[in-house]
């Protein structure tokens, strides 16, 4: 073994004691499970199946860290599988079950676990149009039609430490209901318990000049973590246009950053989540090649970067236009450009407050399912510019390679959020195996 491997490996270990009991606790909750179908057998009606995926990942940073704490470049383990269980007999209720596990060596805090999906599904006909749907467990789901952020999107917590853009949602806790038939879809929520939202550690990459503390954190609510959140969303399609209306009570996702010192007299940041109502409107219209986009909310009891109760709305527009068969090929180009415009400007937490977001997708519609995008942010009001280049490709049935290159072209001083950062340009890599 190199030195080079037997270090990762000796820190990949380190790395793995703060997540061991919880993924001993969710382990033996997917063993049990998976156990009991081995023992039922399809003589019982009730069918499983599994699948999931194990990858590989890499993250190289093109210049060194700012901050004297942080690693250089690291690698992660990856493991999320899934189990499915369907009663066939009258497929009536199924059940779905998706731990995460991640296991880093660079950073300790985003080594972690989480139980992505975990909730018993019910269904039926309510009348002779409509349907009712109940979901109960742990469960992730996604609002909005954007490209480059995403509004309206609230009910799950964002997973910052699996990606920096907010793609990832950690699972929910949560009730939810759904009617559905010919007059369109209506949803309620019920969400009992609040997640913390994950920042990179004292010795991680891609964060601020101070490192968030989770441990201090600090709610407005006097049942904290425990308060009972809702909300509610109304969908339909009309004509050409797809439409959703959708409103929030509850603990913000967002959590508004305050500057203090632990007790070795070290700068840090205790994140406090104030409660917030949101109303917010998506809306997706076809036509022809063209879809024009539309995220906006009206968020009250959130303060911003000055700590201030800032009561404020936000939206983006948008498009996109897709070209087939460029030049009588097999590839067809799709293009993007949006606008994100938060009425709070550079005191927005949001780092998309006043910014162009252009994009070309390449779909080569080959066997591998091969795809470049590449994408560019500027910001209108402070000198900050990314540039992001992905590559998507199928190496066989179970194999897949990932690639992303992000690019900090030029950041402002202003421009707190994203300031401290502006040496982690990165190149990731992933290699995943699907089962």
């Amino acid at each position: 073994m190199t030195k080079l491997s037997r270090n990762w490996v000796e820190t990949s270990a380190l790395m793995l004691r703060p997540i061991v009991p919880r993924c001993a606790v969710i382990g033996a909750v997917w063993f049990s499970v998976a156990g009991f179908g081995n023992f039922a057998g399809a003589d019982s009606g009730i069918e499983f199946e599994y699948s999931g995926r194990l990858g590989i990942e890499s993250r190289s940073f093109t210049e060194p860290a700012l901050h004297p704490s942080q690693k250089g470049s690291g690698g992660s383990i990856v493991l999320e599988p899934n189990l499915y269980i369907e009663n066939t007999q009258d497929s009536s209720w199924s059940f779905n079950l998706v731990p995460f596990f991640r296991i880093d060596s660079a950073d300790s805090d985003r080594s972690h676990s989480d139980l992505r999906e975990a909730y018993f599904l019910w269904f039926g006909e309510a009348g002779d149009a409509s349907e009712w749907e109940l979901r109960l467990g742990v469960d992730r789901l996604f609002w909005g039609v954007a490209e480059s952020n995403h509004l309206v999107d609230i009910v799950n917590q964002t997973d910052l430490v699996d990606h920096p853009y907010g793609e990832i949602k950690l699972g929910q806790l949560m009730a939810h209901l759904t009617f559905s038939g010919d007059w369109g879809m209506a949803e309620i929520f019920g969400m009992p318990h609040h997640r913390l939202r994950t920042y990179p550690g004292r010795e991680g990459r891609l964060r601020s000049q101070f490192f968030v503390d989770n441990k201090q954190t600090s709610y407005e609510s006097a049942a904290e973590e425990k308060h009972v959140d809702w909300a509610a969303r109304y969908s339909r399609s009309i004509g050409s246009a797809d439409i959703g209306i959708s409103v929030f009570d509850g603990t913000s996702r967002e959590p508004n950053l305050k500057r203090s010192q632990n007790d070795d007299g070290e700068d840090i940041l205790i994140p406090h989540y104030e409660q917030i109502q949101q109303f917010g409107l998506d809306a997706l219209i076809v036509a022809g090649p063209w879809l024009l986009k539309l995220e906006a909310i009206r968020r009250t009891g959130a303060r911003d970067l000055r700590g201030k109760e800032n009561n404020y709305s936000a939206y983006i527009l948008g498009g996109e236009y897709t070209l087939y068969s460029i030049l009588d090929s097999a590839i067809d180009l799709t293009l993007f450009s949006e606008w994100n415009k938060d009425e709070r400007g550079v005191n927005s937490t949001d780092d998309l407050n006043n910014d162009f977001f252009l994009a070309g997708r390449f779909m080569f519609n080959d066997v591998q399912n091969t795809a470049i995008t590449v994408a560019a942010v500027k910001d209108t009001e402070l000198d900050t510019s990314t540039l992001t280049i992905e590559f998507e490709r199928r190496l066989s049935d179970q194999w897949e390679l990932d690639v992303e290159w992000v690019e900090f072209l030029e950041v402002d001083k202003k421009d707190i959020v994203v300031y401290g950062s502006r040496n982690d340009s990165y190149v990731a890599l992933a290699l995943t195996y699907n089962f």
